[in-house]
């Protein structure tokens, strides 16, 4: 655990994304593989189960320290980070000498904290306060990272492909790949990631291919060149997934890599009649008769392990696929876009145009002012724009730009006042960065959305500024604050909800500007917010 809390430490001590990734390099190549695969799971995304909640270990800390719950709670509303919070305040009560205590390497942790899971919550709150008095300050502060999921350091899950592929002097993309799916951390498991033998049969059966992402494109399409160069495809708005048919077996996985195995089992189904060995790239979408529904409908099915009969039935899925990664047990990626969507028409034919795996249409037009025109169809589709890839364009890792571009319809935008506000995490810890907005129904506010992101660093640190010198109240963390200052927000979808208070569900919700010309009055009512609802999907 030392060497890991002494990676964190660099990693957070440093914005360069050159130094991040030297120190990544230099720990992978330094450190025992037991070790350094759990450092790969968890620096890519990968989290331990809950010991406690957050509540529960601040009463933890109170029973340490002594300190009563208010003053524990000011305490983290002045730090900001809960991690951090309680480190500093377990600091004066540690029993041992760090330099005298007995050391554990990251897997011996995180082995005892996945055991520990099992136990009572009594047994837990006591083996955390252990814990606590026991390890040095730097490591206490990355246990308690790692038992809040909130080891956010800057650090990218390509910035670790990057740093791995330096430290075995395997490509990037080679890296990437065998990384793909499902990856369970262990010593063999790490030894054959660095290492040019690394791929095993069994292995190779189960794992997708890195995806390849489009680019947001903001400018003139005609930019691009000939029109006849590209092919247009509607963005659809689903869960972008790889489906693999490898040896009469049949796999999905998400873009995120989490294996979708047995939560859309009429994909799972209709895929047992696909060539033996090809892998299709495409998107899964709650689908009606003839058109898809919108997100919010197909968000139950989700993290539904086994949907029953009447989840199936209300929100039946479909695969619309758009490429061909793998035909055969060939890799096809190097192929141009062009023979690969035609060798997947060709897969796909005998299903039917309206069968659960189909080909994804394109769009037909001569010229960008008519693709434009098309465009313009996209919310009425229950679709978020369009996508235009090169004729040409093999299948890439990453967002790589060029080839592949994703041209989306203009957010909504609506005008909100802003009413609660709570300190953000990791960098943003000790700033109000996560703010709650509300709008107007019969003469109060009524919260609607949540938003982290849109401001300039200047905007922050000034509205930081504001909301403590015009807190309302505070709940513990949240503070609410005079209702003064109007800001557009901008969002993808809007859909009428029942499981929200506000009646209203918006998707990706982010500040557009800081509308300093407007008073909070001038601000757009709840019912506004609904017609549109209903006027984007049809209601």
């Amino acid at each position: 655990m030392r060497a890991f809390a002494q990676l964190y430490a660099a990693l957070d001590e440093t914005t360069s994304t050159l130094g991040k990734r030297r120190a990544l390099s230099t720990y992978f190549r330094a450190t025992p593989g037991p070790d350094a695969a759990w450092a790969v799971q968890l620096l890519g995304g990968g989290k331990l189960p809950r010991l406690v909640n957050g509540t529960a270990m601040r009463e933890v800390a109170g029973v340490l320290t002594g300190y009563s719950a208010w003053l524990i709670e000011e305490s983290y509303a002045h730090v900001g980070d809960l991690a951090e919070c309680l480190t500093l305040l377990v600091e004066p009560f540690a029993q041992r000498d760090p330099r005298t205590a007995p050391e554990a390497g990251l897997r011996d942790w995180v082995e005892r904290i996945r055991e520990i899971a099992l136990l009572p919550e009594a047994e837990r709150r006591n083996w955390l306060a252990d814990a606590w008095l026991s390890l040095p300050g730097a490591e206490r502060f990355v246990l308690n990272k790692l038992l809040t999921g909130a080891l956010r350091v800057g650090v990218s899950a390509r910035l670790v492909h990057l740093a791995l592929a330096d430290a075995s002097g395997l490509s990037v993309e080679r890296i990437t790949e065998r990384l793909s799916g499902k990856w369970t951390p262990s010593a063999d498991a790490f030894d054959a990631l660095m290492t040019e033998a690394g791929d095993t049969d069994e292995v190779k059966a189960s794992t997708p291919y890195p995806f390849y992402l489009a680019s947001p494109l903001e400018g003139d399409p005609a930019t691009l060149g000939e029109p006849s160069a590209w092919v247009a495809e509607w963005k659809w708005d689903g869960i972008r997934a790889q489906l693999l048919k490898r040896d009469d077996r049949v796999v999905l996985w998400s873009r995120g890599g989490e294996k979708l195995e047995g939560r859309f089992p009429e994909i799972e189904s209709a895929a047992l009649n696909l060539t033996a060995g090809c892998v299709v790239d495409g998107e899964i979408l709650a689908w009606g008769t003839d058109a898809p529904f919108p997100f919010v409908q197909l968000q139950p099915r989700i993290n539904r392990l086994k949907p029953s009969a009447r989840l199936m039935a209300q929100a039946p899925v479909r695969l619309l696929a758009y490429d061909l990664l793998e035909l055969d047990g060939i890799d096809w990626r190097a192929r141009p876009l062009a023979e690969r969507r035609s060798a997947l028409a060709r897969l796909l034919q005998p299903f039917g145009h309206a069968a659960t795996i189909a080909l994804s249409p394109s769009i037909d037009f001569d010229d960008w002012d008519a693709l434009r025109a098309r465009r313009g169809e996209a919310r009425a589709r229950e679709v978020e724009g369009v996508m235009l890839k090169r004729l040409d364009s093999v299948y890439r890792q990453g967002r790589k730009r060029g080839d592949w571009w994703k041209w989306k319809v203009d957010p909504h935008s609506i005008d909100a006042v802003l009413i609660y506000a709570q300190s953000g995490h990791g960098r943003r810890a000790g700033l109000h960065t996560d703010h709650t907005f509300a709008l107007w129904q019969d003469g109060n506010l009524v919260p609607f959305a949540k938003a982290y992101s849109g401001l300039t660093d200047a905007e922050l640190l000034e509205l930081d500024r504001w909301i403590r010198s015009h807190t309302l109240e505070r709940f513990g963390p949240v503070r609410s604050v005079q209702p003064v200052h109007v800001f557009e927000l901008a969002f993808e979808a809007v859909q009428l909800s029942k499981r929200h208070k506000s009646g209203v569900a918006v998707r990706f919700p982010r500040i557009l500007r800081w509308r300093r010309d407007k008073q909070p009055q001038e601000a757009d009512t709840l019912q506004a917010l609904k017609t549109l609802a209903g006027l984007a999907h049809g209601n």
